[in-house]
């Protein structure tokens, strides 16, 4: 039973990484994603900055331990990511590549934010379909 609980722990792991990385292209098509990403982002720098610990790496120890496992002597990243996608010794400029791709993702939606807000009221009427009577 636990052993499966650890596999949907560490899929939720990858799934949040790949919404840390990705997820404020969303807010290109619908503004109001930023938030949530913006909290993602801000938990993953202070997980980074060793502030908190990470609660999923938590969970997973605990349901380890329950399956019969040796809880994880690393943390996530350094376990399954390190040296599997990146070489260790490239681990900052990894950091630094991400925190890019998230720098780039909520400058291009503050760009769109700021020209749908640009737009008259009545062209925004029009591209957002016909109005409901």
């Amino acid at each position: 039973m636990y052993s499966w609980l650890v596999n949907v722990i560490l899929a939720l792991h990858f799934g949040y990484l790949a919404y840390l990385v990705l997820g404020g292209f969303l807010a290109w098509r619908w503004p109001r994603a930023i938030v949530p990403h913006a909290a993602a982002a801000v938990w993953g720098i202070l997980i980074v900055l060793e502030w908190v610990d990470c609660p999923l790496t938590v969970a997973e120890n605990w349901a380890r331990q329950r399956s019969g496992q040796p809880p994880l002597t690393a943390g996530f990243i350094d376990r399954y990511v390190t040296g599997v996608i990146y070489p260790p010794e490239y681990l900052h400029e990894a950091r630094a590549a991400v925190a890019l791709v998230v720098l780039v993702s909520w400058v291009g939606a503050f760009l769109l934010w700021r020209r749908r807000r640009a737009r008259p009221p009545a062209d925004r009427a029009v591209r957002s379909g016909p109005a409901v009577a």
